[in-house]
């Protein structure tokens, strides 16, 4: 079995030069872990689900049938706010008005 790192080092030079917090000598960068998965997640999505690839002419998603339709921002956003319901705010107290 003939072993490569062509794949991975093509994967890492996409990344970099689709997303500016990868190159190097810029200030766009996470300053927090938790940010830098999250953009991580981002762009996977993207790469993956939303973007039409000019080889397989569909998405690697729809290639390996995980999908059958090209996915929006919109999908994606529907799913996250599935997974994360916003929370319901309980009642405000109303202000007392002071008395002079």
């Amino acid at each position: 079995m003939h072993v490569s790192t062509y794949y991975a080092e093509r994967q890492n030079l996409t990344m970099r030069m689709s997303m500016r917090r990868f190159t190097r000598l810029t200030n766009a960068f996470s300053k927090k872990f938790d940010n830098h998965c999250h953009a991580l997640a981002l762009y996977f999505v993207y790469y993956n689900f939303i973007r039409m690839h000019k080889t397989l002419r569909v998405t690697p998603a729809m290639a390996a049938s995980l999908t059958d339709k090209l996915w929006g921002w919109e999908d994606v956003i529907a799913l996250i706010d599935a997974a994360n319901p916003p929370k319901k705010r309980g009642v405000y107290a109303k202000k007392q008005k002071k008395s002079n």
